[in-house]
């Protein structure tokens, strides 16, 4: 589908653009589902941050956008 944004005035392209960051933020927040569906509740994890020594845990939950890991992790808990 082609549209010749050309012909659209100021109030148009807002709107278009509006409707653009709105698509791609629910499709990047589709593939994030996604991919956390590829975990399980109980299911054994390791992860390593940016600077930090491996990491082991246990999911024990889904957030909106983030997994709750429990295990040798800073704290009794920490969300990543």
């Amino acid at each position: 589908m082609k549209i010749d944004i050309d012909k659209l005035n100021e109030a148009e392209l807002i709107d278009l653009n509006n409707r653009v960051v709105a698509r791609l933020k629910f499709l990047s927040q589709m593939r994030a589902h996604a991919h956390m569906l590829d975990f399980s509740i109980g299911q054994k994890v390791s992860f390593q941050p940016d600077g930090q020594p491996l990491m082991h845990g246990i999911i024990a939950k889904y957030n909106r956008k983030s997994v709750t890991v429990i295990g040798n992790v800073p704290g009794s808990g920490v969300s990543y």
